[in-house]
């Protein structure tokens, strides 16, 4: 079943959200295919969407001072659509993990067919107090999925990236309006735009599958300044192309805000 994103919770609670529409021209690069900033917005979208319809949306959770923050992501993107191709975005929770409420995240061909897959890890915090909240007392109101996943459960690569010493500095962002969200702190997907501005556009271009890992370690707020460092890294599957490690630490002390790994097939 089709669910309406302008009206989440008109058709009644949904175990699984489930949107179709095309890719529209705003979502593609120079390739005439989605990019890796895009599906990150879709799945955002899709995912705001369903929580509405869940109950646990912004509204209901502000009630208590609480929030959705996501704290780490996988998504691998087997094949980039075109514009205008119609694709079928869906988006379920799948229980929790410690601290972390797990969702999936699937992008669908026309056939039904998944062509992107994702796995995202969140975190319930005290806005005030600004502390991470155990999640299993809202998880236990979402529908279970059980068995149902985008991604194998053995895949936690997001979770264990590790720092590393060889990286070098490749860029400067400052937290702009732009880039801030309803939260006032710097949204997931632009993390995802610095990345990919950091690198070679003809790179990006010609990339036909994508895999990115991403650990979101610590707030950006306004008018903080992030230096993003980045290196190139072995690989150990010989279809892929290239492979990066980045990594953005805040100018004022250092602190790591966000560690990512990002592979591309060629």
């Amino acid at each position: 079943m089709n669910c309406d994103a302008a009206n989440p919770k008109g058709e009644g609670i949904v175990p699984i959200w489930q949107e179709t529409f095309p890719v529209r021209f705003g979502a593609i690069d120079k390739s005439d295919k989605l990019t890796l900033d895009a599906i990150f917005q879709i799945f955002q979208e899709a995912a705001i969407s369903h929580a509405e319809n869940l109950g646990v949306g912004r509204q209901e959770m502000a009630r208590t001072a609480q929030a959705w923050i996501l704290s780490r992501m996988t998504v691998i993107a087997d094949r980039r659509p075109s514009y205008c191709e119609s694709i079928t975005v869906k988006s379920w929770p799948c229980g929790c993990q410690k601290l972390f409420a797990i969702r999936d995240y699937q992008i669908n061909d026309k056939n039904d067919a998944p062509v992107v897959s994702a796995r995202s890890a969140w975190l319930i915090v005290d806005m005030d107090k600004r502390r991470p909240l155990r999640p299993q007392s809202v998880v236990e109101t979402l529908p279970v999925n059980e068995g149902l996943h985008a991604l194998s459960c053995d895949d936690r690569s997001a979770e264990g990236l590790e720092q590393r010493n060889n990286l070098e500095k490749t860029a400067e962002r400052k937290a702009l309006y732009t880039d801030l969200d309803y939260y006032g702190h710097v949204n997931n997907v632009r993390y995802i735009q610095w990345i990919e501005d950091s690198l070679d556009p003809q790179l990006l271009f010609k990339t036909k599958k994508i895999r990115l890992d991403i650990n979101y370690l610590n707030e950006i707020l306004e008018g903080e300044v992030i230096d993003i460092y980045s290196a190139s890294l072995p690989f150990d599957k010989d279809d892929v192309s290239h492979t990066f490690a980045f990594e953005g630490r805040k100018l004022e002390n250092g602190q790591a805000a966000f560690r990512a790994e990002l592979q591309l097939w060629t």
